[in-house]
């Protein structure tokens, strides 16, 4: 698999499709920072990785139903964006960057000064 960010947003839509509790995906570093990112802001309820294999990752009694998670950079095509430039997509939702200061939402990176990959967008 190229693109493994690609299919943990897929595994995390199609379960909150289909009214999932909980969804597994495989375990990485950058997998670990984008969900803490989703928990921060009260997309997912929880996640806990077993070991260095998998990541187990609660989707039920979430505070903020999303409606889909948007890929932006792809492997083919990266997307990078300006602190001055971070805007919350369609008003309400939020963005993930991978900044210098590590993987944040869209309003603490703003906040501190810094922009990044736009890796996705959560409406």
């Amino acid at each position: 698999m190229s693109d493994t960010i690609a299919d943990l947003i897929n595994r995390i839509n199609n379960a909150a499709i289909l009214g999932k509790q909980a969804v597994v995906v495989p375990y990485s570093n950058q997998k670990m920072a984008i969900l803490s990112v989703l928990k921060e802001e009260s997309y997912i309820s929880d996640f806990k990785a077993d070991g260095k294999e998998t990541i187990n990752i609660i989707l039920e009694n979430a505070k903020r139903p999303f409606a889909k998670i948007y890929r932006v950079s792809k492997p083919g095509r990266k997307v990078y964006i300006k602190s001055k430039d971070i805007r919350r997509p369609k008003g309400y939702g939020v963005s993930i960057i991978s900044t210098p200061m590590g993987v944040l939402s869209g309003s603490r990176a703003r906040k501190n000064g810094v922009g990044g990959e736009l890796i996705c967008e959560v409406i």
